[in-house]
């Protein structure tokens, strides 16, 4: 029997449920915790922040009944973030939302991450897992033999088996189910921030298209863009360029240091470097960026079946920045929108609340589709 992706301790298995992937967990389990929809938390752990999101789900409309997002302190230089520092960050979190369960849905994603196709002639069961995993190993930039693999099929047609596996390091799953157990916090489903990012856009916009939309959250360590095809198949892509990096760039080409950079960038502050200077950095910054996502759009369009995008949804905390949006609407030819998941939802919790999902709405998308799984 394959181990299932992801949170395999516990025995998660990916499913497929109107057209939209998700991870559920199996019956055992579910009979065993007997959660509710609000029951679990969307935790979305990065390298500069915590976002957690809880949710309840009234016949298909959502509203929010806690959301917190809390930066994540960061060391001197290029100094590793500290265990300590990320554990303060989701304890906080847990504090400023009021979250009331101990059960939270959590996701990884970078190069330790793939969501790959597959197509192969009919096969037997047994047979199908072992040609997956060998396909697995011919595309995953990593050892899948220390790897979790599972996957889904989408279409069993008399001549062909279309599907999606999906792989992650077991290292990588490893590390943040730790790091949840440490924070008190209970792993109750992991899954893949593409996919979360896919779930949230498909509950957000029910009843309408959403093949033509792609999906561009811009953290602040990677980028990941994210599609759902015509066909039911999930198109993710994680290019390792993010925030981080154009703020190297800017503090590279204007000798100061990268601390300095990001202040001025997110306008925090009395700016540093002149605002022409900055500027100018800054859409330079931005072009290897931009370069990744036009060229990732270019090798969607040309897969089977995939339909053009003609509108991206940008999110993460990057896509904050004041500029960003616009140079992305100069540069790539389809028109870049910023995406607040949480204007179609109502909020129920007092001010607080609302203040933390108008203002930082787009950086918590991931945390939002976590909290959408259903347990």
């Amino acid at each position: 029997m394959r181990k299932s992706i992801l949170g395999y301790i516990n025995g998660f298995a990916l499913h497929e449920m109107k057209g939209r992937l998700r991870i559920y967990m199996n019956t055992k389990w579910k009979k065993y915790l007997g959660l509710a929809q609000y029951d679990v938390l969307g935790l979305d752990i990065g390298t500069s922040s915590v976002r957690m999101v809880q949710l309840a789900n009234d016949n298909g409309k959502y509203a929010v009944v806690g959301a917190s997002i809390c930066d994540i302190e960061q060391p001197e230089g290029d100094g590793c973030i500290k265990e300590e520092h990320i554990l303060n960050a989701v304890r906080k979190c847990m504090t400023q939302s009021r979250a009331h369960s101990k059960w939270a849905v959590c996701s990884v994603s970078g190069p330790e991450v793939a969501v790959r196709h597959f197509k192969f002639p009919p096969l037997q069961s047994t047979e199908l897992e072992g040609a997956i995993r060998l396909e697995a190993s011919q595309v995953c930039p990593f050892n899948v033999d220390d790897a979790v693999v599972d996957y889904q099929i989408i279409q069993n047609e008399n001549n062909s088996v279309v599907g999606v596996f999906v792989a992650a390091t077991n290292s990588a799953v490893k590390r943040k189910t730790r790091m949840v157990e440490k924070a008190a916090l209970n792993c109750a489903l992991m899954d893949v921030d593409g996919l979360a990012l896919l779930n949230c856009l498909s509950e957000c916009k029910k009843g309408e298209k959403i093949c033509n939309s792609a999906i561009l959250d811009v953290g602040a360590s990677a980028t990941t863009l994210a599609v759902m095809g015509e066909n039911g198949l999930p198109f993710v892509r994680t290019v390792p360029f993010a925030g981080k990096d154009i703020i190297a760039l800017v503090a590279k080409e204007n000798n100061v240091r990268p601390e300095v950079a990001r202040k001025d960038i997110y306008g925090n502050s009395r700016p540093t470097i002149p605002a022409e200077n900055l500027q100018a950095s800054f859409v330079r910054a931005c072009g290897k960026l931009v370069s990744d996502v036009a060229e990732t759009l270019r090798y969607h369009s040309a897969q089977e079946k995939s339909s053009p995008v003609d509108q991206i949804l940008v999110c993460g905390s990057f896509g904050l920045v004041k500029g960003f949006i616009d140079i992305l609407n100069q540069q790539l030819p389809i028109k870049a929108i910023l995406w607040n998941p949480f204007d179609t939802m109502l909020c129920s919790v007092g001010r607080q609340c609302l203040d933390v999902i108008q203002v930082n709405g787009p950086a918590m998308a991931v945390a939002a589709g976590l909290a959408m799984r259903t347990v």
